[in-house]
């Protein structure tokens, strides 16, 4: 009997690899052809998700519903539109001319580069620089290349922009009025067991994780800024706001964002290259260890190994989207399964009926 067992978790373990990965492959094509429709869908949800903070506290004010809605809505369109008039166009002028300035730092850095090799060689050393710099050089060199192709028609993709941005804009204030009821109705179509676990998950997983992600990636250009300016680093804004964005990539992204910022000053200066990094290190260390155990805590609660996967997994089917919310997926269905688990280890709680939350996608 026990042979015949094995046999059979062999068997399962066996048959669930090439499903999950039949099943990932269908969802990366799913997701190509309506890569649009799904990137606008993801965007409101996860807005409308953050919204519902401020509609919440302004309905214990007893403002309806809808009147907090519009209420939000406007002074979130009003915030954008300030930050579109103060804040893009400085940025837009600081990546224009970090791309016209970049060759003249690759040749600044090619005479720095053939010093240190006369150093190296002069000694003796068994180390070759020219193959690194060579290496970096072509990388850089092809990103400006492919930015500046694009950049041909920037005029269009703002267009595109914007209207994406009012339909983002529609699709929320509708979310917010009438998401509660499609949740519901999708939730009655499971067991209670899975449902209620389902809905808490994905509000802990997604709703707090992107708000400590936000606070933590405002936290990182905030502080940023001002230590650039002091140390006169060149478009420190732009490098201040590069590694704020880029700590929406979970665990990873803030790593990511001062790695390229480091290199990139340390095209036109190595010694304020140091500087900066150190800085970056500083301000990183103390969001780690000060700021985000008490935003985040331990909610998702996965091990590393899962995280890392679970990126390269949302990176190969939704690009930069993927990478995103792949960690609160991930979170969401390992939060599921436990609390499923704790639902059957406890039968009392299973038969309560759900929290009325309004609004839980």
């Amino acid at each position: 009997m026990r042979h015949s067992n094995n046999w059979q978790r062999l068997l399962l373990f066996g048959l669930s690899g090439p499903i999950i990965a039949l099943n990932i492959w269908l969802i990366s094509q799913v997701f190509r052809y309506f890569e649009h429709l799904i990137t606008i869908l993801t965007i409101a949800a996860i807005l409308a998700f953050l919204l519902n903070y401020a509609v919440q506290t302004l309905q214990r004010f007893r403002i309806n519903r809808t009147r907090a809605v519009v209420i939000v809505l406007l002074t979130t369109l009003t915030l954008f539109v300030i930050l579109g008039v103060t804040l893009v166009p400085s940025v837009i002028t600081q990546t224009t001319e970090l791309f016209k300035q970049i060759p003249e730092w690759l040749k600044a850095s090619n005479e720095n580069f053939n010093k240190l090799d006369d150093w190296v060689a002069a000694r003796r050393l068994p180390i070759d620089l020219k193959i690194f710099r060579d290496r970096i050089n072509s990388t850089i060199e092809a990103q400006v290349q492919n930015a500046a192709t694009q950049a041909v028609g920037w005029a269009g993709i703002l267009v595109a922009g914007l209207l994406d941005s009012l339909l983002v804009l529609v699709l929320t204030f509708y979310i917010l009025l009438y998401g509660d009821r499609l949740w519901q109705g999708i939730i009655n179509l499971l067991p209670v067991q899975i449902g209620l676990p389902l809905t808490q998950s994905l509000r802990l997983n997604f709703q707090n994780f992107f708000i400590s992600q936000i606070l933590l990636g405002l936290f990182m250009a905030g502080t940023l800024t001002p230590i650039f300016l002091a140390l006169r680093v060149e478009f420190a804004l732009l490098f201040a706001l590069l590694i704020g964005f880029a700590e929406l990539i979970p665990f990873i992204g803030a790593t990511l964002g001062i790695g390229i910022v480091t290199i990139l000053v340390m095209l036109q200066n190595f010694g304020l290259a140091i500087q900066v990094a150190i800085a970056c290190v500083i301000m990183q260390q103390i969001k780690d260890n000060l700021l985000a155990p008490k935003l985040m805590g331990d909610f998702i609660g996965l091990n590393p190994i899962l995280i890392f996967v679970s990126l390269l997994v949302g990176g190969q089917i939704a690009g930069l989207l993927g990478i995103i919310i792949s960690v609160p997926i991930a979170g969401t269905i390992k939060g599921t399964i436990d609390n499923i688990r704790q639902l059957r280890s406890s039968p009392e709680i299973a038969t309560q009926p759900p929290v009325d939350n309004r609004f839980d996608i």
